[in-house]
C-alpha cells in the first residue's frame, strides 16, 4: 500500500515497569495502605514510612521475586 504512512510502534513504557503499586497493613491501626514500589530500587528494600492514617512510623519491608512476584509487609518502628 503505497503513500501510507508507516506506524511507529509506541516504546514499552518504563516508568510503567519500574513502578508497582502495593498494599500493606499498618502494624498499628491495621488500616490497608497502597503505596508505589520502584522495582528497580532492588529486589530487598526497607524504609520507614508514617501512616497515612494514624500517623505513626512502620518500616516497610518489599522483597521482588525473579518473575516479578512482590511481597510487602509493615512492622512498628
Amino acid at each position: 500500500m503505497a503513500g501510507l504512512p508507516k506506524r511507529r510502534r509506541k516504546p514499552p513504557d518504563r516508568s510503567r515497569r519500574l513502578r508497582e503499586r502495593a498494599t500493606y497493613s499498618c502494624d498499628w491501626c491495621h488500616e490497608q495502605i497502597v503505596v508505589p514500589v520502584d522495582v528497580s530500587a532492588g529486589t530487598h528494600q526497607e524504609y520507614v514510612e508514617d501512616c497515612p492514617v494514624c500517623c505513626r512510623p512502620n518500616i516497610i519491608r518489599v522483597e521482588v521475586d525473579e518473575e516479578g512476584g512482590m511481597r510487602i509487609w509493615a512492622m512498628q518502628e
